[in-house]
């Protein structure tokens, strides 16, 4: 069916609503998993590296597997997946309360709920991008809050709910909040037309000429009927010698053919020539597909700055997002008493990571603003920020450096700015779906990491100078190789000479 034009409004707004409320209500719990990484400490009595991994594949799983999200959302629709999605969320929280061992957590809550939210996102972002078209950008600042607000409230309301339930009924509890998300998908209506008519069923034969793959099929026709006619040949040999008794009714049947072994055999042969050429021409097709698929990737790695920024987004997500799942227990470790604790840290890197997605978005729009040196520079800042946590020994500079550290977080609302100056527009999706595999091997990486190094020194101290120094690193490469070519692109496309040439070349002929 056809899609209808974007309506910019309407019943794009409830969309925007309730992808919001689906957002705030998968990612509410990974993105608060903090709360829980103490929790899960004391309840198994394993290393922090270990622990560690339910919190960063519940994050990084769906990133991992957004080719396969992608494919599902354009497969069976958004409405479909964010139903199926929501119970594959609220199932995993609540096969989490009955976790035995670490392991099974791996599971329950790494892979299961990870993978969940990974559907669920792609399937808002899509299905919002059909309903806006004008106000896209508003759109997807709105919806992309969800998450932040959720981690915000979330964090408040899992340490409440442990304090009064424990850590089972904690689960259970956020597990039925998560139902919710299947009522927010029965309202994803997709946009289509509905006074089109349904799609007749096409037909080797009806197709038109620009989706025949007959055009050169004479040749191969014949030698394929050739094939067939020699199989054909050869299995009644073998039909004739294996049937002691009845060679003589096969020899008559060869002497009076009937009907069907004239006519049938012939039309039979004919449609399966041309279905066997059908399929190996779709086949050659899929084979150019991942060819070209390939070389556009290897030309993507061509370009420097791309290139420096998947190490940056790497070493990024490797050094920058374990704060939202460990600074509780670098609270903790630091001998802060839970009297002085106001608001739960990682609330406070949720509610600032929502301001920073919108100023640093609101600034990006500056003309006079480079968004890829803005990109470098909360980069930079973010690393310096990470090295001062070691040195941070109090509930208020810690919350301190947790609200710079979630503002700076909130660059996420510009990496696509920064991807799309990088490879342009029409090579966006294919850059962006590199980009974000390697954001999720970081989220997936970068706490155990952080958890080892506590595990072998006793001490958060070198873990952050670790994550400092990982995405001071990705910072400075990327603004190395963006310094001599941040604007190539741009000035090729304007060259005034060889468009006037090329016009006249056209006038001539």
């Amino acid at each position: 069916m056809e899609l209808k034009k974007s309506p910019d409004g309407g019943w794009g707004w409830v969309i925007v609503l309730v992808s919001f409320f689906t957002q705030f209500l998968c990612y509410g719990s990974p993105l608060a998993v903090g709360v829980l990484y103490i929790e899960w400490l004391d309840a198994f009595g394993e290393g922090k590296g270990k622990t560690a991994w339910v919190g960063s594949l519940a994050s990084g799983v769906g990133l991992l597997a957004s080719p396969v999200c992608s494919l599902c959302v354009s497969s069976f629709g958004a409405r479909t997946v964010t139903i199926f999605s929501g119970f594959m969320v609220a199932g995993g929280l609540m096969l989490s309360s009955f976790a035995p061992n670490i392991y099974f957590l791996f599971f329950s809550y790494g892979i299961v709920v990870g993978l969940g939210c990974g559907l669920l996102y792609t399937a808002t972002v899509t299905i919002t991008c059909q309903y806006f078209d004008d106000r896209r950008g508003l759109a997807l600042g709105l919806i992309s809050t969800g998450s932040s607000v959720g981690l915000f409230i979330y964090a408040a309301l899992q340490r409440m709910l442990v304090e009064f339930y424990g850590l089972d009924g904690c689960l259970l509890i956020v597990g039925a909040l998560a139902l919710n998300i299947l009522a927010c998908g029965s309202l994803m209506r997709p946009l289509q037309s509905s006074d089109c008519p349904l799609p007749k069923k096409v037909v080797p034969e009806d197709l038109p000429d620009r989706y025949a793959i007959y055009n050169e099929k004479g040749k191969n026709l014949e030698e394929n009927i050739n094939i067939l006619d020699k199989s054909y040949s050869s299995e009644e040999k073998c039909k004739s010698t294996l049937a002691n008794g009845d060679w003589k009714q096969e020899s008559l049947l060869h002497k009076n053919p009937t009907v069907t072994h004239t006519k049938e055999p012939e039309t039979y042969k004919k449609k399966v020539a041309e279905q066997t050429y059908f399929c190996k021409q779709l086949a050659k097709r899929k084979w150019q597909l991942y060819k070209n698929y390939c070389g556009e990737t290897m030309a993507l790695f061509k370009n420097k700055v791309f290139s420096a920024l998947f190490i940056a987004i790497l070493l990024f997500d490797i050094g920058g997002f374990p704060p939202s799942l460990l600074m509780e227990d670098v609270a903790r470790s630091s001998h802060v008493k839970e009297e002085e604790f106001i608001m739960p840290l990682i609330s406070i890197i949720g509610i600032m990571t929502a301001v920073g997605k919108l100023l640093l978005g609101i600034l990006a729009d500056f003309k006079w603003i480079n968004t890829l040196y803005l990109y470098v520079a909360t980069l930079i800042i973010m690393g310096l920020a990470l090295c001062a946590i070691p040195f941070a020994k109090s509930y208020v500079t810690l919350a301190l450096l947790s609200g710079i550290l979630g503002f700076l977080t909130g660059n996420w609302s510009i990496f696509p700015y920064v991807t799309t100056k990088t490879v342009g527009i029409e090579k966006l999706a294919h850059a962006y779906g590199i980009l974000m595999f390697f954001a999720g091997l970081g989220n997936s990486l970068g706490p155990p990491i952080v958890g080892w190094f506590y595990d072998w020194t006793q001490t958060y101290d070198i873990a952050f100078y670790f994550s400092g120094f990982c995405v001071l690193l990705g910072g400075f490469i990327l603004l190395l190789a963006a310094l001599p070519s941040w604007d190539t692109c741009n000035k090729q496309l304007p060259k005034p000479a060889p468009t006037t040439f090329l016009y006249k070349v056209a006038s001539n002929v």
